[in-house]
């Protein structure tokens, strides 16, 4: 049993989603709420149970072929005991059997038995184990079932013989089934023997005979069969070469062949009626039908004795051959009905075949008659008439596959053809032009037949849209396509081998061939695409590819036979075309699976009398018309009778009026066009109530209600806002093309508006917030007022495809209303996750895990390397922040909802990138077990989102912080198992992302290292030189050029080969910054320029590191001509060109001659590459124009220095406009794209400012390119180039400025300058960080027995450390506002608002410095604190202290702009920042040095004296109390001082201290 739940999880997935839409309409608060958590605790169980069965299937997969083998042969003896208690009339129905259900359970059964035995055949062949086993297990239920019912027919039959037939054929199924079973097993101990799959071929054979021969044993079946029988030995009379002369004159011939072929009209009529009915009638009528046709085809054959001409004759027979062969699939049609009444489509293939036989008559009459003029004509149409007139009879189905507006459209087109050809009838009548008034008989007899079936559709489609009825669905293939594809391939095959055939017949049936084959082909690809059964997806997968090889086998012979009509060719013909037709056949036996059909669908009484009016009118129609075509029939023969012509005017007025009041119905009826306006009216009335509560809120007079608690109303809320989410996208799709669908959807829809309004009402009542009252119900307005915009919208597309003009006002209707139900989950979310209510977290996790297990995804767009790359980005954001929940719990478990909501997000991006990885995969194994490993990780974040949620309600209770603590690292645990099933799925690539993050950890610290060289704050250790770092950096650089080849060459080799490839170049570029970085400190900080240009060289070798490893991964395992293999080998060159630049400048930097024209040249190369980085993709985030304005006037003073230093040549200069340059050039770019795609920013501008962007770039390359041909011929030509290069640039930087105050538009204003708030900011940084620093102060690590040996242990170290970089940050803050003190006094800045931008900005750099270290100080206490708890990790420690540092260093920097490099502050400052700096560097040495993985805690000395341990206990419990009292007054002082002086902390920082 468990692999079906694991290859169909359906019904127990459709129960919990019923079951959650119908939560919100259950009116009784209580049982509501109970069916809610049902529904909730089922998915889980699902969920639970679903992976169990996975694993109880990987145990015990391989048993279930021997398992269903002893049930098949139990099953047998079961047969056998009811054979011999039948023998004795002991054998008895059971209770609720009968002859009629027994019968169609086993027509049914046999179809499924075909199809899974189909299934069984394709698993044995491939040698796929688990898919046999699962196809035999299968096959072994529907053979159960099977049994039943010939049990049940046997016992229900009065005839003793009928019984013991039933039993046998039963019988000799589960032999034959059983020996099959076997055979399939042997097939898989040696897959690929001929001989075993020979022996397995011919089995299936005769299982498949039995199987027919047992549902010929049914009751009824028998008769047709012998029915079938007579209608082929009566057509051997059609085989004789000569037909023997007429016995009977040509007019009795001819009377005697109009009217047997109205009898056998009628009696097909009858066999289609029958087949409805019971197994007796269809005998009867198929009996009937026998004997009319016998004596029809007496009548032909006698016909064809009378004609002169061979042609002629060989023409009757050839039509009597059609009407033989017709009436035959007649009788097959109706015997396949009456075993499965409820086959899809069986009914309209039954009425399909029966005018096939009405035509097939009329031709041969048309042929034959020779009557009075105008008189077959009126015959064939009053014959196609009557066999249309059924189409009337039962619209529980569709007719045809028309929507309701081209039954609209086809009822137009044919009533005005009807109406011209009723002219044209009585006109030709009265001319007497006999032709003529054929034409106009034969056309009003299409364009009626027409307008019947748009009518039976059309009553169809109005009857299934009520509301009240059930729509039918849509099944996974069309077996009626299957059927007729086969019934055509095998005609064509025929023809082909057909020695009789042309040339010409050859090449048609060549065409049929090759156009139903691709037919199946892609009903196949599109199926396997549909199903979420594993085995189905295979199966039709694997029978498309043996359809279309044994097509190609077929085609090359055809063109062969083509060439050379030889009888070689023709039987190598004969021989392909075998194997096609059997991979057809079986093909159309899975297909005719039942559990793919289509659902069809249940008409309401409602429904129903909405189709009357359409039904009635098409009656009214067919009548009339059938009187109109007997009166001109009589009429064109005696053209002189006034009274018949009055008679003719009555009838014709009668059929114009009907189609009137058809088309009238037709539209009335127009389907969900009353659903919309009840549905309208409904929500209208809903936004009057809640407007009416917003008014009672204004007034503050909302009544509360007691009822019900708020939890349960936020309850009530959440799932109907969810479930009016789910209608959005079917309601769209329903109002651009499903017209029968939108009455259903709309009225779904509609009825959720009640509960929302008295939820929300509910919930405001509740809240104590007016703010948070007002929120609640004006975002429900909203929501109410876009779905009312949504039915509007709805309403005017109506469901019609061509109605495109709507289209657009669906869509848009449809995003706003998905935004407004965002927008109140956010906010539900929110004040649940306040609360510590985590239901819908934990739903929307089990959604995201359910998911996992649906069918096949969308067709990937990208592949297996995206898809890890995601997966790895989420899986760690979820470690980071379980990470950090640990660390909340203890300081502050309060934030723990929005952390918990953050694991809820990123969860469900994992499981969609996981669905897809999984399905992109290879081998299937690992798409398996990375989907299983998600699903773990799954459930461990449930666990970790339910703690969190109850460690808020009860922020006090050590227990559950503990298991909080255990599911965060359960988590982390579950994560790493998720990497590393991806790392199984490509080694190399995973190590390609890991180093990619490596790297750049590395980029990020080397700026910080640049800003620290820019504030001369960069010196070593030691004393110690240049040269003694030179060759180490050199060997090194030397070494990464051999990682570089190694990558390269590694994305085309193994991914063992990548992994180490890629492991090895993180390696070594850590080595290389390393070394660099010590020979950057060794020049020392009174050359900081120089210092800059070294550490830039090696930033830009670890940018191309990184393009080079994304390339790499890119391109692994791709072919050699694959795109992806260009960029490889372009980034490859772009890594050598950066190494050997750092090259050149190591050896330049104690040349001073050089080394200015050397970091120029390395500065040009990095913008160049700079430009190509930037133009790849979209940035990440977006900035202001301010910023983007701001970033401009770096390249104006660039550009000036740049001139100043070409016209000095002196080499200082040009190393600070080298580094300069290339700042301001990268920053400019970076805004620049982040300010164009600013969501607000109209395509036009993003593009101008993108081409000035580059345009600006481009001039300033040449300004640099000019300024080192000055260096290389410095003469007054070549100076004078300076100025027009500079001005290049000055009119693009100009442009720039113009788009960006495009991008602000006309509602910007200039903010105020910030030049006198700095100082009273700066000070309020200070006292941040000096309140942390108290904190620390107050703290100590837990008491542990001092060992003698020790001075200090870890924790104190770390407290230490942290202490004096609060200590010394707080002195450097103050620095900061001395100096600008000083700077006011000294005029630099003024006190007043300043007028000039530049010093307003400068200021607000400082403050958000200043507001920078606080935070980041801030944040170092709080890991600082954890650690000492034992809750951190060492990272965070590391990470918070690398905080602090850089953004001293930008402190730094803001602070040097403007102040005087001599003055006593500023030398201040720098000792300040100096201090900072070196307590930083303690930190994270101390925290390196920690062994923070030592699980073995030194223990408690405890007393064994039992009185000394109970004080030792109450003494301990005591300190444990005031100790957190303690801590509480901490919490609540610097929760106060945050609130005063801290409102701010920047994005960038939240991100990195991540």
């Amino acid at each position: 049993a468990f692999s079906s739940l694991c290859s169909s999880p359906q019904p127990g997935s459709k129960m919990v989603t019923s079951a959650k839409s119908s939560v919100p309409t259950v009116t009784d608060q209580a049982a509501a709420m109970q069916l809610g958590q049902c529904a909730k605790n089922l998915a889980t169980c699902l969920a639970e149970l679903r992976t169990s069965a996975q694993k109880a299937h990987e145990a015990c997969g391989p048993m279930e072929i021997d398992s269903a083998l002893t049930a098949i042969q139990t099953l047998r003896s079961e047969l056998q005991d009811a054979k011999q208690a039948a023998a004795s009339a002991q054998l008895k129905p059971l209770p609720g059997e009968s002859l009629e259900k027994c019968a169609q359970d086993l027509g049914s059964t046999s179809k499924s038995v075909g199809s899974s035995m189909a299934q069984l055949l394709t698993c044995a062949a491939q040698g796929n184990e688990h898919y046999t086993g699962i196809a035999a297990r299968e096959t072994a239920q529907a053979l159960k079932t099977l049994a039943q019912a010939a049990r049940g027919v046997a016992a229900s039959t009065t005839d003793p013989k009928a019984a013991a037939a039933m039993l046998d054929s039963a019988r000799d199924v589960m032999e034959g089934s059983a020996l099959l079973i076997h055979e399939a097993k042997q097939a898989l101990i040696s897959p690929g023997d001929a001989e075993s799959q020979q022996r397995l071929a011919q089995v299936a054979k005769a299982v498949s005979h039995s199987l027919n021969n047992c549902v010929n044993c049914l009751p009824g079946q028998k008769d047709v069969d012998m029915a079938l029988k007579s209608i082929g030995e009566a057509s051997k009379k059609l085989l004789i070469e000569t037909i023997p002369p007429a016995s009977k004159s040509f007019q009795e011939a001819q009377s005697e062949l109009n009217q047997t072929a109205a009898d056998l009209n009628q009696s097909a009529g009858e066999v289609v009626h029958a087949s409805r009915g019971s197994s007796s009638q269809l005998a009867v009528a198929s009996g009937k039908f026998s004997q009319d046709f016998d004596e029809f085809l007496d009548a032909g054959i006698e016909m064809a004795g009378h004609t002169q001409k061979k042609d002629d004759q060989v023409q009757v027979i050839g039509n009597l051959k059609n009407i033989s062969m017709a009436s035959s699939k007649l009788l097959l049609a109706a015997k396949s009905l009456s075993v499965d009444p409820a086959a899809a489509n069986a009914k309209n293939l039954l009425a399909a075949a029966a005018r096939a036989v009405t035509d097939s008559i009329n031709q041969l009459i048309t042929l034959c008659t020779q009557q009075a003029p105008g008189q077959k004509e009126c015959d064939n149409a009053l014959r196609e008439l009557e066999a249309v007139r059924g189409m009337l009879d039962n619209p529980n189905e569709p007719v045809s596959d028309l929507s309701y507006f081209d039954c609209i459209e086809s009822v137009m087109e044919n009533s005005k053809v009807l109406g011209e050809s009723m002219a044209g009838i009585s006109q030709n009548c009265k001319t007497g032009d006999v032709p003529a008034f054929g034409d106009c008989v034969g056309s009003a007899s299409k364009a009626l037949c027409g307008l019947t079936e748009a009518a039976g559709q059309a009553s169809y489609l109005v009857g299934v849209s009520d509301p009240n009825s059930q729509a039918g669905h849509q099944g996974l293939v069309d077996p009626i396509q299957f059927a007729k594809a086969n019934q055509a391939i095998q005609m064509a095959c025929q023809n082909l081998v057909d020695p009789e055939s042309s040339p010409s017949q050859v090449l048609s049936a060549a065409t049929i061939v090759a156009k139903h084959t691709s037919a199946l082909c892609n009903a196949c690809r599109l199926a396997s695409s549909k199903t979420t059964n594993p085995v189905a997806k295979r199966h039709f997968v694997q029978s498309a590819k043996e359809v279309a090889n044994s097509t190609a086998n077929l085609v090359k012979t055809i063109k062969a036979l083509d060439g050379d009509f030889s009888e070689e060719n023709r039987n190598r013909c004969r021989v392909a075309t075998a194997p096609l037709i059997e991979a057809v056949e079986n093909l159309t036996t899975f297909a005719s699976n039942p559990e793919f059909a289509s659902v069809p669908a249940q008409i309401s009484n409602e429904g129903s009398a909405a189709q009357e009016p359409i039904l009635q009118s098409a009656r009214s129609m067919l009548d009339s018309s059938t009187h109109l075509l007997r009166t001109a029939r009589s009429l064109v023969i005696n053209p002189k009778d006034p009274p018949t012509w009055s008679v003719l005017a009555g009838h014709s007025r009668t059929v114009s009026d009907s189609i009137k009041s058809l088309i009238t119905a037709i539209r009335d009826k127009a389907p969900g066009q009353r659903e919309c306006d009840s549905s309208i009216d409904n929500i209208n009335k809903c936004i009057r109530d809640i407007e009416q509560a917003s008014l009672a809120t204004v007034s503050q007079n909302l009544p509360s209600r007691d009822d019900i608690s708020l939890e349960a109303l936020q309850e009530q809320l959440t799932s109907t806002v969810q479930e009016i989410g789910h209608l959005i996208d079917p309601v769209s799709t329903a109002a651009r093309g499903e017209a029968s669908q939108l009455g259903h959807k709309v009225t779904q829809l509609a009825g959720y508006f009640e509960p929302l309004i008295t939820a929300s009402v509910g919930v405001a009542s509740k809240l104590k917030d007016h703010q948070q009252q007002m929120t609640f119900l004006d975002q429900t307005k909203t929501l109410a007022e876009s779905a009312l915009q949504m039915l509007y919208a709805a309403k005017e597309g109506g469901g019609n495809p061509k109605a495109s003009h709507t289209h657009d006002a669906i869509a848009e209707a449809a995003q706003l209303m998905k935004e407004a139900v965002d927008d109140i989950m956010v906010t539900l979310n929110e004040a649940a996750s306040e609360v510590g209510m985590v239901g819908g977290m934990v739903e929307s996790i089990a959604d995201a895990m359910a998911k996992l297990d649906e069918g096949t995804p969308p067709a990937p767009e990208g592949s297996f390397v995206d898809y890890q790359t995601n997966m790895v980005r989420h899986s760690k954001a979820i470690a980071v922040t379980a990470q950090e929940m640990m660390t909340k719990s203890v300081t502050c478990p309060d934030d723990l909802g929005c952390l918990a909501s953050q694991v809820t997000v990123d969860y469900g991006q994992l499981a969609v990138q996981g669905r897809l990885a999984a399905h992109t995969a290879e081998p299937e194994e690992i798409g398996f077990q990375i989907k299983n490993r998600v699903q773990e990780l799954g459930h461990g974040c449930i666990f970790l989102v339910q703690k969190a949620g109850a460690l808020q309600i009860t922020p006090s209770d050590s227990f559950t912080k503990r298991e909080l603590i255990e599911c965060a690292r359960a988590v982390t645990e579950k994560v790493s198992l998720v990497l590393s099933a991806l790392q199984a799925g490509n080694k190399g690539t995973q190590a390609c992302i890991t180093a990619a993050s490596a790297v750049s950890g590395i980029i990020a610290d080397l700026d910080t290292t640049i800003m620290f060289a820019s504030a001369g704050t960069l010196n070593a250790e030691n004393d110690e030189s240049f040269a003694d770092h030179r060759e180490n950096i050199l060997k090194t650089a030397k070494a990464l050029v051999e990682d570089t080849k190694m990558l390269v060459s590694g994305a085309a080799s193994g991914q063992d080969k990548l992994a180490q490839a890629a492991q090895s170049s993180a390696k070594t570029i850590t080595q290389l910054t390393d070394v660099v970085k010590l020979g950057a400190a060794s020049i020392g900080s009174d050359d900081p320029e120089t210092q800059v240009v070294l550490i830039n060289a090696v930033k830009d070798v670890a940018k191309a590191l990184a393009e080079l490893i994304s390339a790499t991964k890119c391109a692994a395992g791709k072919a050699a001509d694959d795109p992806s293999m260009y960029q490889l080998k372009s980034a490859a060159k772009v890594m050598v060109t950066n190494v050997t630049s750092l090259l050149k400048t190591v050896k330049a930097v104690e040349d001073e001659a050089t080394r200015g024209t050397r970091a120029l040249e390395a500065t040009i190369e990095c913008i160049k590459q700079e430009m190509l980085f930037q133009s790849k993709d979209a940035p990440n985030k977006a900035t202001t124009p301010e910023e983007f304005i701001r970033m401009t006037k770096g390249i104006t003073i660039a550009t000036a220095k740049a001139v100043a230093a070409g016209n000095s040549a002196r080499q200082e200069d040009i190393i600070h406009t080298a580094n300069l340059s290339r700042k301001a050039i990268s920053d400019m770019l970076t805004t620049c794209k982040q300010a164009a795609y600013h969501p607000e920013v109209s395509e036009e501008v993003k593009n101008r400012a993108l081409m000035f962007g580059s345009e600006c770039t481009t001039g300033y390359i040449e300004l640099l390119e000019q300024v080192l041909m000055v260096l290389q011929k410095p003469t007054a030509e070549q100076k004078q180039q300076l100025a027009a290069c500079s001005k290049r640039v000055a009119g693009a930087v100009t442009e720039l400025i113009q788009t960006a105050e495009a991008m602000k538009g006309s509602e910007w204003v200039d903010p105020e300058d910030p030049t006198v708030i700095a100082e009273t900011e700066l000070l309020g940084a200070a006292a941040s960080i000096e309140a942390a620093a108290k904190k620390l102060e107050q703290l100590k690590p837990r008491a542990k027995p001092k060992q003698a040996d020790e001075t200090l242990n870890f924790e104190e170290q770390i407290l230490e450390a942290a202490k004096s970089i609060a200590a010394a940050t707080s002195a450097l803050v103050k620095s900061a506002s001395a100096a600008q003190r000083e700077l006011v006094a000294q005029g630099k800045v003024g006190l007043i608002p300043a007028n000039a931008v530049d010093d307003g900005q400068w200021s607000q750099g400082l403050i958000s410095a200043a507001r920078m270290v606080a935070a980041a100080t801030s944040s170092l206490c709080e890991a600082a604190n954890a650690s000492v708890q034992g809750h951190a990790s060492e990272e965070k420690l590391i990470s918070s202290a690398k905080q602090v540092a850089a953004s001293t260093a930008q402190l730094l920097v803001a602070c040097k702009v403007k102040a005087d490099q001599d003055s006593e502050a500023m030398r201040r400052l720098q000792i300040a920042g100096n201090a900072v700096k070196k307590a930083s560097d303690n930190l994270v040495r101390a925290a390196q040095k920690a062994a923070f993985d030592k699980a073995d805690e030194d223990n408690v000395v405890v007393k064994t004296k039992f009185v000394g341990g109970i004080a030792q206990i109450i003494a301990a419990q005591e300190e444990m109390l005031r100790k957190e009292r303690e801590l509480e007054e901490a919490r609540k002082k610097l929760a106060q001082i945050r609130q005063q002086q801290y409102k701010f902390l920047p994005s960038e920082l939240r991100e990195d201290s991540n």
